[in-house]
């Protein structure tokens, strides 16, 4: 079983290093998608194709998402053999949808404000993403940020429905990006299915490695052999 991570919004593959770390202490395969976030030349087809390059000639692939990293995930199933996908804190896509829709359509803006005004009103990077980050993290993930080209927002998500894989959904309880009620209902909304739920804010990659392993790890565990559901 090889566990492909797929980073979301102006992120390189550090943001999985912790991850990284302690998926391959337990001995798995692991491929860490880089990509070309700040390649204004590159949308959402471009990155499937990186990624399917850098997954070359692996199976059994458990695909973990985060944030932005739910638009790619889906359409890596019509080029691989997909055995689970797992959304982290992950947008959820709906059939023709540009990313750069799916805020309105959502109903985003007003989840985050509502968020904002509980913590106080403070809208800075600092309070939405690395709340619950030590500084020597924060100093780190400063030093390995990408821009975002808007390219990948612009195109309709080519597929006409979620693909027949297995999908989980684990949303963070104290995310601050994606408010943990709003992106429930979402998830149910557009997939018909319930959310696990941890703690942490938008990044428990960082925050919460280890427990964040022992989820996908788990979910992969339980994954009946054929299983082609939602579940």
């Amino acid at each position: 079983m090889t566990y492909v991570l797929i980073p979301g919004a102006g992120s390189s593959p550090w943001i999985w290093h912790l991850v990284v770390t302690e998926l391959e202490r337990r001995a798995h395969d692991v491929v860490v998608v880089d990509l070309p976030s700040d390649d204004d030349s590159a949308g959402l087809a471009e990155y499937v194709d990186v990624a399917v390059a850098a997954i070359g000639d692996r199976s059994d692939l458990v695909v973990v998402a985060h944030s932005l990293g739910g638009f790619t995930a889906p359409l890596l199933c019509d080029r691989l053999p997909v055995e689970l996908l797992i959304l982290v804190a992950a947008m959820v896509p709906s059939p023709g949808e540009p990313p750069g829709e799916w805020w309105a359509n959502t109903g985003w803006a007003e989840a985050r404000q509502a968020e904002v005004e509980r913590h106080g009103g403070d809208d800075t990077m600092e309070a939405t993403f690395v709340h619950d980050l030590p500084p020597e993290l924060v100093a780190e993930l400063n030093e390995h940020a990408r821009g975002q080209s808007g390219t990948p927002f612009e195109k309709p998500w080519p597929r006409d429905g979620w693909p027949d894989v297995p999908t989980r959904a684990l949303l963070c309880t104290e995310d601050r990006f994606f408010p943990v009620d709003f992106l429930r209902r979402v998830t149910q909304e557009r997939l018909g299915i319930t959310p696990d739920e941890m703690g942490g804010g938008h990044l428990p990659m960082l925050a919460r490695p280890i427990e964040l392993v022992d989820r996908i790890e788990g979910y992969s565990r339980r994954q009946p052999a054929g299983q082609n559901l939602i579940v």
